[in-house]
């Protein structure tokens, strides 16, 4: 995402119109914010230098004494401040993503996440953090008014693609690798992007920022796939190297949903449904609804960024795949993609 950077809460001005809100909301927040100089935030910038998002998080331990229940008696990672204003970009599934991705750097010193909402206020908030795991626990109440406090326990199985999110659940679901091409990857793929590429690629748009993802291809292949399927993401050969050095496995996802073109009852159908989530524009997509050159589209969700990206040489000599197979869509087994997963140091308390 274009100017996301981690600033000390000294070096950001709180001045800016965007914490006007926050004041609003919460008599305190000048003097709280002037309390954390030292301590770092997520801040989002548009392109006149103003803030656009803004996420906090700190870690506690036990029950507390500030809500109703008590909390369990647990490791929290609280999301002391999280706000960003909407831009119909999906920046809520980006800045989700992060908080996940905190909590798990942090593991095993965090049992849950929680966060607290003026839920009737902030209705789109308490969804948005809803939809993956968070459930109503308790309600703390202050001279502000009576917030709920929504809690993500991580050691509970939903059996829930969304729910489960950022966890992958590989007990009897079957794994895969799906190529894309290096014009269309970094573009969907953020966080997994290469140290060959530049970071003017990513930018602030829904199809970089959504947790979901579309991808829009011509393998029939896919159609294998079904709900809770484990993906990982192999980025073919940039043109300029071989494939054995150039093409590397970057990402974990799972698998939503595939259909076909078919199942839209219309070309705007199909616009309205692809466009936030997939790297084309209104226009392409109008184009390849009406050419049909590319019929399969997959729902999946962007779980991981692989720590090292094993190159198609590794992925074949360490990891057993074979060379003469097409690797396009190929299912792996399971002592393969335990291998990749071996082989990139992704940490294996992602997987269930």
């Amino acid at each position: 995402m274009e100017n996301l950077v981690v600033q000390k809460f000294s070096d950001i001005n709180l001045n800016d119109p965007f914490f006007d809100s926050l004041k609003a909301d919460y008599t305190e927040f000048s003097d709280w914010f002037e309390r954390k100089a030292n301590n770092n935030a997520l801040v989002l910038y548009n392109v006149a230098g103003t803030i656009e998002g803004f996420l906090y998080c700190k870690f506690e331990q036990g029950p507390g004494n500030d809500t109703y229940p008590p909390l369990p008696n647990t490791q929290h990672m609280k999301v002391g401040t999280f706000k960003f204003n909407p831009m119909q970009t999906r920046r809520g599934d980006r800045y989700l993503k992060k908080i996940f991705d905190y909590a798990l750097a942090q593991s095993p010193n965090v049992d849950d996440i929680y966060v607290t909402v003026f839920g009737q206020k902030h209705k789109y908030l308490s969804d948005l953090f809803k939809r993956y795991g968070f459930e109503e626990y308790a309600t703390k109440t202050t001279s502000n008014g009576t917030e709920n406090v929504l809690l993500r326990d991580l050691s509970k199985v939903y059996d829930d693609v969304d729910k489960d999110y950022p966890f992958v659940n590989i007990s009897g679901n079957n794994k895969y690798l799906l190529s894309i091409y290096p014009q269309h990857h970094t573009k969907l793929f953020p966080d997994s992007i290469l140290f060959t590429e530049g970071t003017n690629v990513v930018k602030d748009v829904s199809h970089s920022n959504s947790i979901h993802k579309v991808y829009i291809c011509g393998m029939n292949g896919v159609l294998d796939f079904k709900r809770g399927d484990a993906v990982v993401i192999y980025r073919t050969r940039d043109g300029q190297s071989a494939a054995e050095y150039s093409a590397v496995a970057t990402s974990l996802c799972v698998i939503e949903d595939v259909h076909t073109i078919d199942k839209y009852n219309n070309e705007d159908d199909f616009v309205n449904a692809c466009v936030k989530f997939c790297v084309f524009d209104d226009a392409e997509l109008r184009t390849i609804y009406r050419q049909k050159k590319y019929t399969y589209i997959i729902n999946f969700t962007y779980n991981a960024a692989l720590p090292k990206r094993p190159i198609r040489r590794d992925l074949a000599d360490k990891a057993g795949l074979n060379r003469d197979d097409y690797w396009g869509v190929l299912k792996l087994t399971d002592q393969q993609f335990n291998k990749i997963i071996d082989i990139s140091e992704l940490d294996r308390k992602i997987l269930i």
